[in-house]
């Protein structure tokens, strides 16, 4: 929990950043007359008010209200709405990010360490020789399978497991330790393909295995989110050379919303508990599922396709983390 007088003093330099940043958005916008592209894209705009806030505020990236808005509800490619999201996370989350560590905001270093070095291995296997093979429709039915997954895990956590929660994690075993770095790798593959998942898997696993508090946890699955994207966004815009230019000019009418945003979302999940956040982020969830199953139609194959990343999902949030239960009975 931050200080009030480390809030005050977090505040100067942040604001210094926010108006550097924007001021050289504007400088560009103005330099390359790119105002017209608001007239198109403002539906971006105006979902990322509302994505960014949860980026910052819970263990979700701002993709996971990116990703199903631009597939399902706007039509637009996966593949595009995936860069989008890692384009849009690098300044979003990032910020969050700096928010977080000149509020002096707990997190967890051991966590952030071993999960990030996976999530890393993840992602550039992932975009690599995952990404490229999975179909569009395929990919919006692992996204919302994948989220239904968490959702269940998410209530778990929040309204039905009372363990008591530690700021830490204990000293970890070779074995634990190996266990949270592949977790991580899991965590960006996911990414690799839906522009987020390493935040989810990570923060999901932690807290249900080790009971790590989500007042801590959170933070940290924003620190290890951010680094992800940031990883994605150099990888489609330099050594794969993927980077659309509709995922660029979205990006461009949703900076100045994001880096305000996102760290505001860090702040208040800083002072409030999150279980209101968690009933909304669960309703969206479930929504997001139905929206797909009614816009795609799967048909067998791919409804087995997703029944089976809805099991992983749980294998990977319930199987594995029933350790820390048996351990303790």
């Amino acid at each position: 929990m931050t200080t009030s007088a480390t809030f005050n003093k977090s505040i100067p330099p942040f604001a210094i950043l926010v108006v550097a940043t924007t001021t050289g958005w504007v400088y560009f916008m103005i330099q390359t007359d790119s105002w017209f592209l608001f007239l198109d894209n403002w539906f971006m705009t105006v979902t990322m008010i509302f994505g960014s806030f949860i980026a910052g505020a819970s263990s979700e990236g701002g993709g996971a209200i990116a990703y199903p808005a631009m597939t399902l509800l706007f039509d637009i490619e996966p593949d595009v709405a995936r860069n989008f999201s890692f384009a849009i996370q690098s300044f979003g989350m990032t910020f969050a990010a700096i928010w977080i560590f000149l509020s002096r905001i707990p997190i967890e270093k051991t966590y952030l360490i071993l999960a990030g070095t996976g999530g890393l291995a993840g992602i550039l296997f992932g975009s690599v020789y995952i990404a490229p093979l999975v179909q569009p429709a395929y990919a919006k039915m692992m996204f919302v399978s994948f989220w239904l997954s968490f959702g269940i895990a998410l209530w778990v956590v929040n309204f039905i497991r009372k363990n008591n929660s530690v700021d830490s994690l204990p000293r970890l075993s070779n074995y634990q330790k190996t266990e949270l770095f592949a977790v991580g790798i899991i965590g960006g593959i996911f990414s690799s393909v839906l522009g987020n998942g390493l935040d989810i898997c990570t923060f999901a696993f932690v807290v249900l295995k080790y009971g790590l508090s989500e007042k801590v946890a959170t933070p940290t699955s924003v620190i290890l989110m951010a680094s992800n994207a940031i990883t994605g966004f150099f990888l489609h815009t330099t050594f794969l050379q993927t980077m659309q230019p509709e995922a660029i000019n979205y990006l461009l009418v949703c900076i100045p919303v994001v880096i305000i945003g996102a760290p505001m979302g860090a702040y208040v999940i800083s002072k409030i508990g999150r279980e209101t956040i968690a009933i909304l982020l669960i309703l969206i969830i479930v929504a997001q599922f139905f929206t797909a199953i009614y816009i795609i139609q799967p048909d067998l194959m791919l409804s087995l396709f997703s029944l089976g990343i809805c099991i992983t999902g749980l294998v990977l949030f319930f199987v594995l983390t029933q350790i820390r239960a048996n351990s303790k009975s």
